[in-house]
């Protein structure tokens, strides 16, 4: 009798969650002269970011499209910066950066207005989790340029995270002890008397002693 036959299919193996999203921003192919002729190779621009205020950037070079998208990755896990975003999904305040040719400059807005960008720069913001804002890009539109502005925008942003804000909130209910208004002390606005000089006494004059005649001879 034959041996049963068996099933060879293997079965699909669950695919992990990524902890960050990546969005290729570029693709180009770059050459370079070298003595033999040319060199062909393919440069990668890749975003990365887990939309909660975290986002990276890298750029690298290969001999295949895959190689330089996965060399971009992990220079983008290196670059890794934190956003500080507010309680409206907004940047805490204005700001504009410059980096070689290109401006970029970045608006706070209120909640429901979106993302109001366009190009790389709508993809970082996008990635790092901000969901209302107004930006403009001031200068050339080349497209690694205005990546590299926007993360250098993000990068000098000055705020408080959301935890350390809350964390602060709750350490100030629990230390504020100040005195009521009983024990409030009013201020004395009393101005201080100028002490007057004191009027001096003038001396008694002593008695003159008349002068002893001396006895005539």
């Amino acid at each position: 009798m034959g041996k049963p036959q068996r099933n060879n299919r293997r079965r699909p193996r669950k695919q992990e969650p990524k902890e960050f999203d990546e969005e290729v921003i570029q693709l180009d192919r770059v050459t370079r002269v070298v003595k033999g002729g040319r060199r062909l190779r393919f440069r990668a621009t890749v975003a990365i970011g887990n939309r909660k205020g975290k986002v990276g950037i890298g750029v690298a070079k290969s001999n295949e499209v895959v190689g330089a998208i996965k060399k971009a990755v992990t220079k983008a896990k290196k670059n890794m910066i934190v956003v500080p975003i507010t309680k409206d999904d907004t940047i805490p305040h204005r700001i504009q950066t410059k980096f070689k040719a290109s401006k970029i400059l970045l608006i706070p807005a209120g909640p429901g207005t979106g993302i109001i960008a366009g190009g790389a720069t709508r993809v970082i913001i996008d990635l790092s989790g901000i969901k209302n804002i107004l930006s403009k890009t001031l200068g050339s539109p080349n497209k690694l340029n205005n990546s590299k502005a926007t993360f250098e925008a993000l990068k000098s942003l000055r705020g408080k995270l959301e935890k350390e804000f809350k964390e602060e909130k709750k350490k100030i209910v629990k230390h504020d002890r100040r005195p009521g208004p009983k024990h409030h002390k009013k201020p004395n606005f009393k101005k201080p008397v100028a002490k007057q000089p004191e009027a001096k006494q003038p001396e008694a004059k002593k008695p003159v002693e008349p002068k002893k005649e001396s006895p005539k001879k």
